[in-house]
């Protein structure tokens, strides 16, 4: 039900409403006393009672309006809470989202459209479920409990109280589609925006080496300034709808107060239940006003929500309750594995198999598929058709986490976390004690470099720290993949961006590092062929034996 609403679901979150609307009973039941009293307490003054005889009224008007607040204050309190903790959650899912859908899927939307999504859009996220759905738990339950009770005391103006609030809701309505038509398109904005910015950042050397930064600066600011008409357009709808909801809740409350006006000269009503009514009748418009106002305020926030929603439920799962335990003697199968992405079918009825450890070289031109294989090994695409066999159990895909512990990923461009080297070699196995790093880093031919350190192995690298070449890069990968004893390793071009020299002092290093483990290995590069046990060719989809 939340879901069919754009509401968060999960296991926190029936508790979560369930508190907010018991809160909002009781915040709304201390509305009603407060006001009670309050007209109880003016009407005795107006007859003429004296205020002491009236304090018992105003000491439990106090009372009503202390509660009001200790309950608005929890319920705020609980919600924000709660923001928090989806927030977390949902950050959390969607960061493992990625790494199921794999690195097509990345390069497919933008990495600045998905850092922007993980970051602000799980801050905008939280506003949405921090502000908004208590403002809508107040909506269903504040103006029911309140109708019911000025029923109770007087017909005519419950009946008023009712009829104009369809009035207000539909004109809500309309003009929260097209405030979020306007909000859709803002968001799209927003996220062209941050990930042309993202992506610019990434790519500002080879702009600046290419002359092209004053160039790229002129798109930024079209594209800034296309966000800038798109919000501006947002706001015009938003100020408008917010004028429109207090000039129809103000005029609704006019309407009941005339009304109330005429009946007290005739007499048809006491002054009591009059000022009681008069007093709830702005509290029983106040939280749909609130929701119009700050409706336009959470629609990025719902917009985020949904977007991360899709992303996280089209994520291919990791498949469980099959254990995958890949040996020396184990072998590995596909049959028919058939891949797509997009429009474009990138393995087509491919087979291939081996047994137990080796080096299987991948070759072919660019665009031929390589990284499609090799993430398509990791677990990290689906295929379309075929079936892949350890041992001889068939499964769907490899999207499985008993095999994927079993495996270490090496890319062209090796990710160096702003943290020490030791830690960055500590990337799959972080209890690894200083030992055994210290006899990694050995085994890579590191230890020269890292002896020149000023703090060793503890040295910050990354952002903001030390900078290395691309051999010094390579080496620390290669280390990470080492310490982990993983079995299986997959190289996409770790070499690519090498020179030649600093590559063969690299390549003998791996051939003999990785000699009893299942490596496969992309490459362009064809003297690493002679080194192969096996070869795919994805020119032509076929695997031949060395």
């Amino acid at each position: 039900m939340f879901r069919e609403r754009g509401l968060p679901a999960g296991k926190n979150s029936v508790p979560f409403y369930g508190a907010a609307a018991c809160l909002t009973v009781l915040e709304t039941l201390a509305i009603i006393g407060q006001a009670l009293f309050l007209a109880r307490a003016v009407s005795a003054l107006f007859a003429g009672s004296t205020v002491k005889e009236s304090a018992s009224s105003i000491l439990l008007f106090v009372l009503g309006f202390l509660l009001r607040t200790i309950f608005a204050q929890l319920r705020r309190w609980i919600a924000e809470r709660f923001a928090e903790r989806k927030g977390k959650e949902m950050r959390n899912r969607l960061i493992h989202a990625y790494f199921r859908h794999g690195q097509g899927y990345i390069h497919t939307l933008g990495t600045g459209r998905l850092v922007t999504l993980a970051m602000e859009g799980t801050d905008k996220m939280k506003k949405y479920v921090e502000i908004a759905i208590p403002r809508m738990v107040s909506m269903m339950v504040t103006p029911a409990l309140i109708v019911v009770y000025v029923y109770t005391v007087d017909k005519i103006s419950a009946v008023l109280l009712m009829v104009t609030v369809p009035v207000i809701v539909i004109f809500m309505i309309l003009l929260g589609k097209a405030a979020q038509k306007k909000a859709d398109s803002q968001y799209e904005t927003y996220r062209v925006l941050s990930n042309h910015f993202v992506d610019s950042l990434k790519g500002l050397d080879t702009l600046k080496f290419l002359g092209q930064s004053v160039r790229h600066e002129q798109k930024i600011s079209k594209v800034s300034d296309r966000y800038r008409q798109a919000t501006n357009k947002t706001l015009r709808i938003a100020f408008l709808s917010s004028f429109a909801l207090d000039f129809f809740t103000s005029l609704s409350i006019a309407f009941v107060a005339v009304g109330l006006g005429f009946r007290l000269i005739d007499n048809e009503i006491a002054l009591l239940p009059a000022l009681t009514i008069l007093i709830l009748a702005p509290e029983y418009f106040s939280p749909i006003r609130q929701v119009g106002k700050e409706y336009h305020a959470t629609l990025d926030g719902q917009a985020a929500l949904k977007e991360m929603e899709k992303i996280i439920a089209t994520a291919p799962a990791a498949e469980k309750g099959q254990h995958l335990h890949f040996s020396p003697e184990s072998e590995l199968m596909l049959e028919g594995v058939t891949v797509q992405l997009g429009e474009t079918k990138v393995l087509k009825d491919f087979s291939f198999s081996h047994h137990g450890k080796g080096m299987i070289g991948i070759i072919g031109p660019s665009g031929s598929g390589k990284t499609t294989l090799i993430q398509t090994i990791a677990g990290f695409i689906v295929p379309q058709a075929g079936i892949i066999k350890i041992n001889g159990t068939s499964i769907p895909s490899l999207a499985n986490t008993d095999w994927q512990e079993q495996i270490a990923y090496i890319p062209q461009h090796p990710y160096l976390f702003p943290a020490s080297i030791a830690d960055n070699i500590r990337f799959y196995e972080p209890d690894a004690s200083d030992e055994e790093v210290k006899q990694i880093i050995a085994q890579t031919g590191l230890a020269s470099f890292i002896d020149e350190l000023e703090n060793g192995m503890d040295e910050q690298i990354g952002e903001g720290g030390r900078a290395l070449s691309g051999g010094q890069e390579q080496r620390i990968s290669l280390a990470r993949a080492l310490l982990s004893e993983r079995k299986v390793i997959l190289l996409d071009e770790p070499t690519a961006h090498l020179d030649i020299e600093t590559e063969f002092a690299i390549k003998e290093l791996m051939l003999s590092l990785f000699k009893n483990k299942l490596v496969f290995f992309a490459t362009h590069r064809t003297h690493w062929i002679k080194d192969m046990d096996s070869v795919i060719d994805l020119n032509t989809q076929t695997a031949t034996n060395c």
